[in-house]
């Protein structure tokens, strides 16, 4: 396969990939600064497309702490799983604490057309578009720590300074 292939190839996989995403498992941090820049977040609402296991799809209008620096979408893990109980209690009780996986974002118009309609797994697959990566951060609290355990940080994570 020649280079411009591979590259061609690559291309097509991330067509109408968008966002990065963070699914925060931390409770007691909200992410007003994004975890990367340190820029301020915004609030934004976002369509998310989420399965949960073994074969339930639903869309999410969700308030999302929104990095538009580095076009990272901030979800409360929390937060989310009260919602998807929420609703799972209503549509599909048997699924409630099945695992879930949050695929990417919908337009908002395809996201009103699937609130009147019933539309298919494969048709809002197509209308959304999946996230170009998920992003995970580890926190360390504040404090003192000694010079040691620092330059080990420093060292296992040098894009975190």
């Amino acid at each position: 396969m020649s280079d411009k292939s591979k590259k061609d190839k690559s291309q097509t996989n991330l067509k109408g990939a968008r966002h990065y995403f963070f699914l925060n498992p931390y409770g007691y941090m909200a992410f007003s600064r994004c975890p990367k820049c340190e820029e301020k977040t915004k609030i934004r609402k976002c369509c998310l497309l989420i399965h949960v296991e073994p074969n339930f799809l639903l869309s999410l209008n969700k308030s999302c702490g929104y990095c538009p620096t580095c076009d990272l979408i901030i979800v409360k893990q929390a937060d989310l799983e009260r919602l998807l109980i929420a609703i799972c209690e209503q549509n599909a009780p048997d699924i409630i604490g099945n695992e879930y996986f949050v695929y990417g974002t919908m337009d908002r118009k395809a996201w009103r057309n699937g609130q009147t309609e019933k539309v298919s797994h494969q048709e809002a697959i197509k209308c959304s578009y999946p996230f170009k990566d998920i992003w995970k951060f580890e926190v360390s609290p504040a404090g003192w720590y000694p010079e040691k355990q620092v330059k080990a940080e420093i060292e296992k994570y040098p894009d975190s300074v």
